[in-house]
């Protein structure tokens, strides 16, 4: 069968409602490199679809930076990390109600809330819940707050002070998480994303690609977020730092995860465009977003993958820099697409 026929009838599957076979994702990933310009134009075709061509600017603020007791190998805050970064409590109420108004100038149409830990204390969360409550009295801004695990009270009172939104990505596949993090587990993440959806909270869960995952986990994470169905579904493409466990890819890791592939088999430009696209069959009415590592990983194609994702961050991700707001605004005006806008009537007047 063509290629180019094949993903197209992959899209149509898409706009039925229809799941993509394990073999339809597998052949999505194996897509040779000069075929991927049709597989971006049948991914679009999805995307198109439901959300035309406006793109949505989300911006996050790290709140509360480093001091995590959590193991993760990927993260720079985490209790196993050395990386050079910036270590403080958590920014007072004045900060973080002035990056919700640099996400107003930005265009963004969300300001993500971000802590390090592995989960809110009960002064962090009444803290966030007095600044949520401000921020959306005086700015107006849809809020997504990403605080680790939570507890059934803790996401009550996140909704009840006016977040709309929680963050808690589902990162790898279930069979791959054992090895990344020690110190809570994979049905750890989808017991609070439960408590986050019991409560009335939007669901924000994603994954993080560049782990030395298998074409098989990358399917099987795909598949695990279309049946978990969140509201947004964060792409990040791992964006190595020094002092992190996973930092030397092909080389210290492998002592560590012996089974970690080979750097043939990493994420390249072109890869990254598939993965979108494999992402965007499975969850054609998701807002798909790409996360950290979008600069990094997808360098000058950048501007393609806005034909499979309908959003992305801007102002850096955390610990590492990113694309600032005049420069995403000029690209998706290059591209044909347009910034989604704040409907008037949710900023306070």
């Amino acid at each position: 069968m063509n290629t180019i026929i094949h993903f197209d009838l992959m899209a149509q599957k898409a706009l039925s409602g229809e799941c993509l076979s394990r073999e339809d994702c597998l052949a999505v990933l194996a897509c040779p490199d000069d075929q991927v310009l049709g597989l971006l134009a049948a991914a679009f075709r999805v995307r198109q679809t439901y959300f035309g061509k406006k793109v949505s600017l989300h911006l996050l603020i790290n709140a509360k930076s480093g001091l995590c007791p959590e193991d993760c190998s990927y993260c720079s805050q985490s209790s196993v990390s050395t990386a050079s970064i910036q270590k403080y409590p958590w920014l007072g109420e004045e900060d973080l109600l002035n990056g919700a108004r640099e996400a107003m100038q930005a265009k963004a149409v969300r300001y993500c809330i971000v802590s390090s830990g592995r989960s809110p204390g009960a002064q962090e969360l009444q803290h966030l819940c007095r600044v949520v409550s401000r921020i959306k009295a005086e700015v107006g801004i849809s809020i997504c707050a990403s605080l680790g695990l939570l507890t059934p009270d803790a996401a009550q009172a996140l909704k009840r002070a006016g977040v709309d939104r929680y963050n808690h990505n589902l990162n790898a596949s279930q069979r791959l998480y054992g090895e990344i993090c020690h110190t809570h587990t994979y049905e750890d993440r989808l017991r609070t994303l439960r408590y986050a959806r019991e409560s009335g909270l939007e669901l924000c869960s994603g994954a993080i690609f560049g782990m030395g995952e298998s074409e098989a986990d990358i399917v099987d994470l795909g598949l695990s977020l279309r049946q978990l169905h969140p509201d947004s579904l964060p792409v990040n493409f791992l964006h190595p730092i020094e002092g992190t466990p996973l930092w030397d890819m092909g080389g210290g890791m492998q002592e560590v995860r012996p089974t970690l592939p080979p750097l043939t088999s990493r994420l390249t430009p072109h890869k990254c465009l598939k993965i979108l696209c494999l992402l965007r069959f499975l969850n054609p009415t998701l807002e798909l977003r790409i996360a950290g590592g979008r600069e990094y990983h997808l360098r000058s194609l950048q501007p393609l993958a806005l034909y499979p994702a309908n959003s992305i961050f801007v102002s850096g991700y955390l610990t590492t820099p990113g694309q600032t707001p005049p420069e995403a605004w000029k690209m998706i005006e290059d591209m044909g697409f347009e910034v989604e806008q704040t409907p008037v009537s949710e900023v306070p007047i």
